[in-house]
């Protein structure tokens, strides 16, 4: 035998021997599933429909028509459905990310603001505006099963728990915990003011309440029943100016704690941008430029990115946590309103067409 031919046999066999791993690998790829998706979602006010971004792309690949007045998105925990309130009709509709068409519709005791669902995604919370009340919609039996009153609700919210549910009540200047297993309220939080967005902490323990004529927030702590700071942010244009779609006393109207709740993110419809609050350190630490009139503000799962809705210029913020710089503005629909971002599995959103 020569040289060569030993040399060629032993590399034959070498590749003979690891053929097994390397098909049992070549399987396992083949059988996981694709990868998730981070998708944002944009409901449109004005325009009545859902504008769908995909995150990692940084571009828009869905349009999701709901009807004029859509208003609230929530999505429950692992992605697969979307829930948004529609105004001008009094329902909610339950939308498949899968295939970003509408599942189902529910009809609501009337008009409906900021839904807010379960992570597991068996109840929805919508404040009802014109009937003093907050429905609380059994999602397997599509319909609404309890009606709780509550003085002038705004937006509901869920902290990660699959038994409580907030709303905040403008009439009565509190936010009120709702007990799923009860379907009564479990406590109710004194927070100094007229509450418009917040946020709670996933122990939920504490609360971040933007008030009305007050350019910052309140922080609240729900054992105490009461707000114990009111902090108020900078502003480099301090004089209120009219916007089309907000009172003149709305200082801020969104705002989001990141996913690890070190810091929270406010917006400013002062200066047109959003303030980075400290949570440790009780202190802005940064200043970030968005559109006109930012309204909403999530954040990707990740906590990669800060979205923000900016109902003045029709277009998305997005923000690189980071760098605290704008990765970019993405066009959306008319008077952009909330907005939620989800991990969506299995390219759930991707077979829309791009708009």
């Amino acid at each position: 035998m020569t040289c060569v031919e030993n040399v060629f046999q032993q590399t034959a066999k070498a590749w003979i021997g690891t053929a097994p791993a390397i098909l049992a690998c070549a399987v396992a790829l083949a059988a996981a599933p694709p990868k998730p998706r981070m998708m944002l979602y944009v409901t449109s006010s004005e325009s009545g429909d859902i504008t769908v971004i995909d995150l990692d792309a940084l571009k828009v690949v869905g349009n999701i028509q709901v009807g004029e007045g859509v208003h609230g998105a929530a999505v429950q925990a692992d992605g697969r459905r979307l829930f948004t309130t529609v105004e001008s009709n009094n329902t909610l509709r339950l939308i498949n990310t899968a295939t970003n068409q509408i599942e189902t519709t529910v009809k609501l005791t009337g008009r409906p603001n900021q839904c807010a669902v379960t992570p597991d995604g068996k109840y929805v919370a919508v404040p009802i505006r014109d009937g003093n009340s907050v429905d609380i919609v059994d999602v397997t039996q599509r319909k609404v099963v309890k009606t709780l009153p509550v003085k002038m609700p705004h937006n509901c919210f869920n902290a990660g728990s699959n038994q409580y549910l907030f709303v905040s009540s403008m009439g009565s200047d509190e936010i009120d915990r709702i007990d799923l297993t009860t379907m009564q309220y479990a406590g109710k939080t004194a927070v100094g003011g007229v509450p418009r967005p917040y946020a709670v902490t996933k122990d939920g323990r504490t609360m971040f309440v933007a008030l009305s004529d007050l350019h910052g927030f309140a922080i609240a702590e729900v054992a105490r029943k009461k707000a114990v700071q009111e902090f108020r942010m900078p502003a480099i244009n301090p004089t209120p100016r009219p916007h089309p779609f907000e009172p003149i006393n709305t200082l801020t109207h969104g705002l989001a704690l990141t996913p690890d709740e070190t810091e929270l993110w406010v917006t400013s419809l002062l200066d047109d941008c959003m303030y980075v609050y400290n949570v440790a350190g009780n202190k802005i630490v940064a200043r970030v430029p968005t559109g006109e009139a930012p309204n909403w503000v999530t954040f990707s799962t990740d906590g990669k990115y800060c979205c923000v809705s900016n109902a003045g210029s029709d277009d998305c913020s997005i923000i690189d946590v980071k760098t605290r710089k704008e990765a970019a503005r993405i066009k959306v629909g008319k008077v952009p309103k909330r907005l939620v971002a989800a991990s969506v599995p299995n390219n759930a959103g991707s077979s829309a067409a791009p708009q």
